[in-house]
């Protein structure tokens, strides 16, 4: 338990440095994996046709799948797939991390076809006293998601509480 937890100069000077770009994918079959696996029947995101008809471009991305990152031997996370060099690091101490919650803000169709360049940075971090955890710390993600047209189409936001 964190007792006497306090944010740092140098943890503060991560915040606002992005990460190197990384390319996702959005394919039909990554559409209709993640649409199955969350247990949508909507038939746009299995049906081209059916997709058009409602006026896409192709399968439309389930909402909070932002396509899959491309795996690269040697560079890429075995774990996440993303760039092993993901931003920098927030050296906190602190063993423990729970999920704080994500929202994900749409400025345009997300495809099957499309291929995503996104980035990430901290954009917040704060603490919290919990009861039985101690003094919280609570970091604020920020994840631009970019087409190949090089239009802004998602900003999602997510939290995490290391304790």
């Amino acid at each position: 338990m964190a007792e006497n937890f306090e944010i740092t100069d140098e943890m503060r000077a991560v915040i606002g440095v992005e990460s190197p770009p990384w390319t996702h994918e959005v394919t039909t079959t990554s559409v209709r994996m993640f649409a199955r696996g969350v247990g949508y029947d909507d038939l746009v995101y299995f049906d081209e046709e059916a997709a058009k008809a409602a006026g896409y471009r192709s399968l439309p991305a389930p909402p909070t799948y932002l396509g899959t990152p491309i795996f690269i031997p040697g560079k890429s996370s075995d774990t996440f797939s993303g760039p092993k060099e993901s931003g920098p690091n927030l050296d906190h101490g602190l063993p423990n991390l729970l999920d704080g919650g994500t929202e994900t803000e749409y400025f345009g169709d997300i495809c099957a076809g499309d291929t995503l360049t996104v980035t990430s940075q901290i954009v917040d971090m704060s603490t919290r006293e919990g009861r039985s955890t101690g003094t919280m710390l609570i970091t604020t993600n920020e994840t631009r998601v970019v087409n190949q047209d090089g239009d802004l189409v998602a900003v999602q936001r997510g939290q995490a509480i290391f304790y």
